[in-house]
């Protein structure tokens, strides 16, 4: 029987995408090392986003596609990830205990901006990442009811906050600090003092992902996420109609212009599905996220149905991903995530922490 050699095995991997990368293992970078013992083959796949829930599929495709190799008997794959701090705008630097901040935003309200970043967050966390959420609604927050978290944060110190806990995710809102009820009465500059206050006082811990939701429109808010705040990406959420798509295309151009790469577009409400009869019909028009997409050179990282349980599940304290880890719409929402990772994974990687700080003392 002929031995095989490495360079058979990585002609295999090259044929061999990683459809959430949109690249092969090898030009990926994700095959970390190649070991052959006699007929025997182990391989050790390492990639740059979280992917819990499809792992063992790669593997299984990994193996069965070397085995075919003259001269292999077995295959053992390995696959995990590893997740990197990524650049941020020129003029900031990442920060501590948090490797990447997302911008989840939209053009205009009522388009599911809120409710795709809680399931974003979740859906970053069941695939295997340490992630946070930060609600930037300083008018309209929401994520304390969708996470069914009450209360108020604890101060071990008077000066910084411990973040909320829900569904394994950390938390911070505005909504924990006032009541439920209490309008924000407040002009810009305190709402983004608020803003600054609630990202830089918190004390997250080791995050790998905080994802921020952020209100709709491109005002004081997002310019100063866009000026003071690290961010590594972000991911516009628009429906298929006509007028969100507009005030979308905002959204895309402001995170341009402040040089804030956007990873993709989320299509929300993008089809109804008659519960009685399974009809579909595309009630606010339909391929707008994709055009949009093809539009602008940006991905479009999926599109989720107008479906009755997403409202109610997020109004409920439980969004989908949590109450329904097993079906076709948080299978959506992983997808979603998992391709807004790679994304992130693709882009440049922040190299700060490794060049040594110069202090200058006065001797």
């Amino acid at each position: 029987m002929a031995s095989v050699d490495t360079q058979q095995i990585e002609d295999v991997l090259k044929t061999l995408e990683d459809e959430n990368v949109g690249k092969n293992y090898v030009s990926s970078k994700a095959v970390k090392d190649i070991k052959i013992n006699g007929d025997k083959v182990a391989i050790q796949i390492e990639l740059g986003y979280p992917a819990k829930s499809i792992a063992d599929q790669i593997a299984q495709t990994i193996s069965v596609e070397v085995g075919k190799l003259e001269g292999v008997s077995n295959v053992d794959v390995s696959v995990g990830w590893k997740i990197l701090a990524h650049s941020v705008q020129k003029s900031l630097k990442p920060m501590e205990n948090i490797k990447n901040v997302i911008a989840v935003a939209s053009g205009k309200g009522g388009v599911g901006k809120s409710t795709t970043a809680v399931n974003l967050a979740l859906a970053l966390s069941a695939e295997g990442a340490k992630v946070g959420i930060l609600d930037a609604d300083i008018y309209g927050p929401s994520q304390p009811r969708m996470l069914g978290i009450s209360g108020q944060p604890e101060s071990t110190d008077g000066k910084s906050l411990e973040p909320m806990q829900g569904h394994g995710i950390q938390a911070m809102s505005i909504g924990f600090l006032i009541d439920e009820e209490t309008p924000m009465i407040w002009r810009g500059p305190m709402v983004t003092q608020a803003l600054e206050q609630l990202l830089n006082d918190t004390r997250w811990r080791d995050l790998d992902y905080l994802i921020v939701d952020l209100p709709p429109g491109t005002g004081d808010v997002q310019l100063t996420l866009a000026q003071k705040i690290p961010v590594s990406g972000a991911v516009i959420v628009t429906t298929p109609q006509d007028i969100a798509l507009l005030d979308a295309r905002k959204g895309l151009k402001m995170f341009e212009k402040v040089e804030v790469p956007v990873l993709g577009v989320v299509e929300n409400m993008s089809i109804h599905i008659c519960s009685k009869c399974n009809h579909e019909e595309p009630i606010f028009g339909s391929g707008g996220g994709v055009k949009m997409a093809s539009e602008y050179n940006v991905d479009l990282l999926g599109q989720l149905p107008l479906d009755i349980h997403i409202r109610e599940q997020a109004d409920g304290g439980e969004p989908t991903v949590n109450a329904m880890p097993d079906s076709r719409v948080t299978e959506i929402y992983k997808d979603i995530a998992r391709k807004t990772a790679a994304k992130l994974a693709a882009q440049s990687k922040d190299y700060s922490a490794k060049f040594p700080k110069i202090v200058i003392q006065n001797t």
